[in-house]
């Protein structure tokens, strides 16, 4: 109980922590930022537009501070976003737009399960899409200091985007941390993989040819390869050596061929058939969770994970999506 409530304490400082900005500080950076603009050939229309109307949002700071992937166990996590309601919802999206969906997985050569999975996962099949000025979202996280180099380029990519009439800056609305449609592209994103699938001279996120042939474009540009799985569960025997072990998403290590991984496995025959194919050992809750076991939950994970990992770079987040997956493909 003593580490529980010494982790609550520390959580909630960091959460709290830069909460507040200064108004005179916030303008200061606008007024610096409207500069780095203007020399990346923003237009001043643009920026007058956006950026001398965008504001300090103290809640993305709150958010930012407070993922859930930073604090919820595996199972509690993936419970709630990879549960039989998620799949009955995603069923009556794709029966609505067949036609579309499966002429797209087609085309890119991409598991229709996966695209239906991140869709509820990312908005609850665009149920959630997010309320928020992207604008301020991006402005408040680029004057922030924790990620300031990554929202400072996505917010400058987003202007771009603006300006050359690639997407509308009408009512851009969308998550605390600068992600807009379906799928929640970031700007960045949107720039290399985005697509006007239905050839209406607009790229609509929000649309489900477009959003969906936007996704599918990138999990196909990136390597997604629908032949080989993304995890499976398994129970490791106690003598695991834990470098093997991975408990971080910045990158996944000591990737070894499943026969040679089969010696830590209890009851590893069921894995007979994947015996070539490299893997790595996942144990996600041990480095967040307070009190975890360092040898479960534990999961092999294939190159398609750490496919979803560039989506987003959670352990949780990646199990849940391919946990997910694998409900719509027995479901459909």
């Amino acid at each position: 109980m003593k580490k529980i409530k010494i982790y609550v304490f520390f959580l909630f400082i960091l959460i709290n922590l830069n909460v507040y900005a200064n108004d005179s500080e916030f303008n200061e950076w606008k007024k610096n930022f409207r500069l780095i603009a203007l020399e990346k050939g923003v237009s001043l229309k643009i920026i007058e537009s956006t950026i001398d109307k965008s504001i300090f949002l103290k809640n993305v700071i709150k958010y930012d501070r407070y993922q859930p992937e930073f604090y919820e166990d595996t199972k509690t996590y993936i419970s709630k976003r990879a549960n039989n309601k998620k799949v009955n919802s995603g069923l009556k999206i794709y029966k609505i737009n067949k036609t579309k969906i499966d002429k797209i997985t087609q085309e890119f050569s991409v598991d229709k399960d996966l695209l239906l999975s991140l869709m509820g996962i990312e908005t609850n099949f665009g149920n959630y899409l997010g309320k928020m000025d992207i604008v301020s979202s991006l402005a408040t996280l680029s004057y922030d200091k924790r990620r300031s180099e990554f929202f400072t380029s996505e917010l400058l990519t987003l202007l771009i985007l603006f300006d050359k009439g690639i997407i509308n800056p009408n009512n851009y609305l969308g998550s605390w941390a600068g992600a807009f449609g379906n799928f929640q592209f970031m700007p960045s994103t949107i720039k290399n993989y985005a697509i006007d699938y239905n050839e209406d001279e607009i790229i609509n996120l929000k649309n489900i040819e477009d959003s969906f042939a936007s996704a599918a474009n990138y999990l196909n540009k990136i390597g997604w390869n629908n032949k080989t799985p993304c995890f499976y569960k398994v129970e490791l025997i106690n003598e695991t050596p834990h470098k093997y072990l991975n408990t971080s998403a910045k990158k996944i290590k000591h990737k070894n061929k499943i026969s040679y991984l089969k010696k830590y496995i209890k009851n590893s025959e069921k894995l007979n058939d994947l015996d070539n194919l490299k893997a790595a050992i996942v144990t996600p809750d041990y480095d967040i969770i307070p009190d975890a076991q360092k040898l479960t939950p534990a999961y092999l994970v294939f190159d398609n994970y750490e496919l979803i990992l560039k989506w987003n770079r959670s352990l949780r987040f990646a199990l849940a999506v391919c946990t997910l997956k694998n409900k719509f493909k027995n479901a459909i």
